[in-house]
């Protein structure tokens, strides 16, 4: 039915109205543009963890069956159709491995399925000599879902109702008691991920994260200039960048799942050079001694421990003031630490080669805050300190690797493809840099896989934001900017002064599985019975398919000083991923814009406050939009002017008032705008995998490696299980961040 509309040029009185900053704003109805209908209205605010009240600016409530995440039809969502190359992984994602379902409990819950799987399939490998196709296979299938170039965020607190996968039937020992702590071993397979990544780098498509990610560095330093693709020293950098802009994908983990432990991180480069960091365990025929914190060689255990390391450098080493706290568990009478006692012994200084439980904060971290929680005197509660023997967080022994280009002859890392040091034609640029992984594992209970945990991340920009992680509004662990933004340093002045992350970052949820990660599933690069002989293998290979559950997502922001949009005009990005289509999509995986198709439950909520109807909510109890090249959006209420770009202005459209008046006319028909989208390049998986990881047959090719460093702290779990000794001073963190994306 043709629909007429009268224009209302005054803005908030019967105009365009919303309490949302530009260019998504709220329907007519009040809900937000990426708010889920059905989301109860009492979740609209929310506290930060600075007493500070904020807006629910997206949701995602997961409460109807069927939905269909393929490229082009959610509002929000993409699946992903494509083996994963990286980490030594072990599965192929596929789109009909993540789904919507009602639980027999009324709760309706995304899901990712991981099952057994025998999948063949050719590769292009433009690593091999010369570049060519090749064949490989896995033996399980899983899923990603990515909000990429569709919802992105800066800043805002997260929450997470999330439930792991892992054999919780009475074979596995811990299923006694769900508030146990969990042992770890067979029963858990497979390394759920819930994270974020800045919106120029698409996770698995290495042409667009190679010298993108992780970086977060906004300084023209020549020595740098040619590992960051996009420099600060670039004054005319061109696809509607912001001149003498250093930007990149940094990236933040919410959660990855590794049986007895969680680790939680915030990956960012460039990192620290190696005199700010712990010392190569040279000394030791194990590298992978920094696991169980029995490494021989000085100072290769712990930053600055001994004591005596930070006069030998002059400086500090690492990150300062990291903040831990106990996550409430069952208690152990053994982990209990008495705040004064390890302050006397930091202050008399630590004279052996390794942290303890009575000599060091529980974190073993010796340059963290010890303060009070959250200010809070009186509390007995302090930062770092495990006062009533819970659950308690450990700074990850692995910090980062050194990244390379296949051909570069630099000493840090693998032997090159070519010993002369050129491409060979290869259309590579050359990069070789240092990122850090600053990150937490934390221990956990066994609710996390038999049931629900609510998992938080605040994140707030700026030289007095911070990184946050929560479990139902206890807080874990907190990077805050002081520690990214002012490191120690030398005489030289010569470690790089980061940005706390402030580029638009996406959301991910995925189920990986790895020969490189603390968890891997029985006879990995292999079917996962093997020969059928074990009864406890057989036990855990006959409870697939495993699933990661969402119940559901939120995000609140402070919309005075944080925003949604993938294309903001203090970052853009629409035009770079426009002008290098072949880095970011293929064609199993295009990059499709989605207008419409929010849930409603009637017009309102699907067009903008006022007389202008910009969309309408279909017989399907879906929006559909009138003019989506105006007016677009999962609600119709996404001013596409500022959404898309342009080269002259970045990310800034015209006016909120111009874009209305043209909106009437779009509406009556009178303009037509066709996208045209180019189809991806062929299926070019370059893959990535431990450097340490054995090579199983029939698994990813380790000849398509990104080249990493023989210096990277990391192991497969056999090589970090081969030495952990146990007991009070044994390091916690046998899982490692994500290497690379």
């Amino acid at each position: 039915m043709k629909r007429s509309a009268v224009l209302v040029i005054v803005l908030g009185h019967g105009g365009v109205t919303s309490a949302a900053k530009g260019p998504h704003y709220d329907a007519k109805s009040g809900i937000p543009a990426w708010v889920d209908i059905d989301t109860p209205k009492q979740y609209y605010k929310a506290t930060s963890s600075r007493g500070e009240t904020w807006n629910l600016v997206m949701s995602d409530e997961f409460n109807r069956p069927g939905r269909n995440f393929t490229a082009g039809v959610d509002p929000m969502w993409t699946a992903i159709e494509m083996a994963d190359g990286v980490n030594a992984a072990l599965e192929y994602y596929s789109v009909n491995m993540t789904e919507t379902v009602m639980e027999p409990d009324g709760r309706g819950v995304f899901r990712i399925v991981t099952k057994h799987d025998d999948i063949s399939f050719r590769v292009y490998n433009p690593y091999k000599t010369p570049p060519g196709f090749q064949q490989s296979r896995m033996y399980y299938r899983s899923g990603m879902l990515q909000s990429w170039n569709k919802f992105c965020m800066q800043g805002g607190l997260i929450e997470v109702m999330c439930q792991q996968p892992g054999v919780t039937g009475a074979n596995n020992p811990d299923a006694s008691n769900p508030q146990a702590r969990v042992t770890g071993g067979i029963y858990y397979p497979t390394w759920p991920g819930v994270w974020l990544l800045g919106n120029l780098g698409r996770a698995l498509f290495l042409s667009s994260t190679t010298r993108m990610w992780p970086w977060s560095y906004d300084v023209c330093d020549k020595n740098l200039e040619k590992d960051q693709r996009i420099s600060a020293c670039d004054s005319n950098p061109g696809f509607g960048l912001n001149p003498n802009q250093g930007r990149g994908a940094p990236e933040i983990d919410i959660l990855e799942g590794g049986g007895a432990a969680i680790s939680s991180s915030v990956q960012i480069a460039p990192g620290m050079p190696d005199e700010y960091r712990p010392v190569f365990p040279a000394d030791d025929n194990n590298a992978y001694c920094i696991y169980s914190n029995e490494c021989k060689t000085i100072g290769a255990n712990t930053p600055d421990v001994p004591s005596s390391m930070t006069v030998t450098r002059g400086h500090r080493s690492w990150y300062q003031g990291l903040r831990y706290a106990a996550h409430v568990c069952a208690t152990s009478a053994k982990d209990v630490q008495s705040a004064v006692a390890i302050n006397a012994s930091l202050t008399s200084g630590i004279t052996a080669n390794a942290c303890s439980l009575s000599t060091c904060p529980a974190s073993f971290d010796v340059n963290g805050d010890r303060g009070p929680v959250d200010g809070k005197a009186g509390t007995g509660l302090y930062w770092g300190i495990n006062t009533k023997g819970q659950c308690f967080p450990v700074m990850n022994g692995y910090n980062g690797a050194y990244l390379c280009d296949p051909y570069t002859t630099n000493a840090k890392c693998t032997a090159p493809l070519h010993s002369d040091g050129n491409s060979n034609g290869n259309n590579i640029s050359p990069f070789s840099y240092q990122m850090d992984a600053i990150s937490a594992n934390w221990p956990v209970e066994f609710a996390a896989y038999s049931g629900y945990l609510k998992y938080q991340l605040e994140w707030v920009m700026g030289r007095q934001g911070y990184v946050r992680w929560m479990i139902d509004g206890v807080p874990l662990f907190e990077i805050p900017a002081e520690s990214l933004e002012n490191p120690p340093q030398n005489a030289a002045m010569s470690n790089p002064k980061k940005l706390m992350i402030e580029e638009p970052l996406y959301l991910i949820f995925n189920t990986a599985l790895s020969t490189s990660w603390g968890t891997q599933p029985p006879n990995p690069g292999k079917p996962c019975r093997g020969d059928g002989r074990d009864d406890k293998v057989n036990r855990v290979c006959d409870a697939f398919p495993l699933y990661l559950k969402i119940d559901y997502i939120r995000v609140w922001q402070n919309t005075s000083t944080m925003s949604v949009g993938c294309d903001p005009a203090s970052h853009p990005t629409r035009l770079w991923i426009d002008g290098h289509k072949s880095d970011y999509e293929d064609v199993d995986n295009p990059n499709i814009d989605v207008d419409g198709n929010a849930f409603c439950t009637d017009n309102a909520d699907c067009t903008l406050a006022g007389s202008i109807v910009t969309g309408s909510c279909s017989d399907t109890k879906r929006c559909v939009c009138s003019a989506p090249a105006v007016w677009g959006g999962p609600r119709c209420t996404s001013n596409r002017g500022s959404v898309s770009g342009s080269a002259s202005t970045g990310s800034m459209g015209p006016p909120l008032v111009a874009v209305v008046i043209i909106s009437v006319l779009a509406t009556a028909g009178a303009a037509l705008i066709v996208y045209i989208r180019g189809r991806g390049k062929r299926l070019q998986l370059q893959f990535r995998g431990n450097l340490y990881a054995n090579a199983e047959p029939m698994t990813m090719p380790q000849e398509m490696n990104l080249r990493g460093t023989v210096i990277s702290r990391q192991g497969s779990m056999e090589e970090m299980a081969a030495s952990k000794s146990g007991g009070a001073a044994s390091r916690t963190d046998t899982i490692r961040s994500r290497r690379v994306v």
